[in-house]
């Protein structure tokens, strides 16, 4: 494989949405413009209020048959039903590409773009972090955050594609959750989640939500940018971010 091309792609990203019948059409407007300003839209977790399948369909009218691909994942309000499976279904007849600790390799203006998801989960950060120590109950909270993150980094790792972009429900690291109580940031984000990302060859973008009193930009330990796009911090039906792509590999 040759090719020395210098590409971009644009990446539109909105979390938190929390769809209800209520709130169908308040992206849509926008949402009907994104072909000429961005190749691809992320949706970053809570796409629903209480994650029945009613609201899943809401979610379906407002981001389905978009003029570019659509690659989402669940947050913590999708599960509260206890019907992912089904919110899942409903989101993937409409179109929706949904991603849970897999991945997926979408072409945009010739470049390869990969993008791995998990909802991921809590735990906290170094110096602050719970670990699998003592009862079985929190034994179990610490365990299922580093065995989600490690599936998600696996799935990143393993894409074929130009650039790597990760996304994820609960943050990656502490930057993007400033605003937020300090006490419930192991309940928002994991460093497990980080490793992951600092763990994948050519990682160029993080995209979270779930933080809606948190900040927008961070970076991980290793130098990937990470954006919070819950609705409440960027304040618009979506943010747009530019991905450069240098030495963009076509096929010889």
């Amino acid at each position: 494989m040759t090719g020395t091309d210098e590409g971009c792609v644009r990446i539109a990203a909105v979390g938190d949405v929390h769809l209800d019948a209520d709130v169908v059409g308040r992206y849509r407007p926008a949402l009907e413009h994104l072909g000429g300003k961005a190749d691809l839209l992320l949706l970053a977790g809570d796409l629903t209020r209480h994650g029945t399948p009613e609201e899943a369909a809401c979610v379906a009218r407002e981001f389905g048959g978009l003029a570019v691909p659509v690659v989402a994942i669940l947050g913590n309000h999708d599960y509260h039903s206890d019907r992912p499976e089904e919110v899942t279904a409903i989101l993937r007849d409409a179109g929706l590409t949904v991603l849970e600790c897999t991945g997926a390799v979408l072409e945009c203006n010739g470049i390869r773009v990969g993008v791995a998801g998990t909802k991921g989960f809590g735990g906290g950060f170094a110096g602050a972090c719970a670990s699998e120590f003592g009862e079985p109950e929190m034994k179990a909270f610490t365990r299922h955050g580093r065995e989600l993150a490690a599936r998600f980094g696996e799935a990143l790792a393993a894409l074929s594609c130009d650039v790597r972009i990760s996304l994820t429900h609960y943050s990656p690291v502490p930057e993007t959750l400033l605003g937020e109580p300090v006490e419930i940031y192991p309940f928002l984000g994991s460093y497990h989640l980080a490793q992951a990302i600092d763990g994948a060859p050519g990682v160029g973008l993080a995209v979270h939500g779930h933080a809606h009193a948190g900040s927008e930009r961070g970076t991980t330990p290793g130098g990937v940018p990470v954006r919070n796009v819950a609705h409440p911090v960027i304040r618009q039906a979506y943010n747009v971010y530019q991905l450069t792509v240098s030495s963009v590999l076509t096929p010889a």
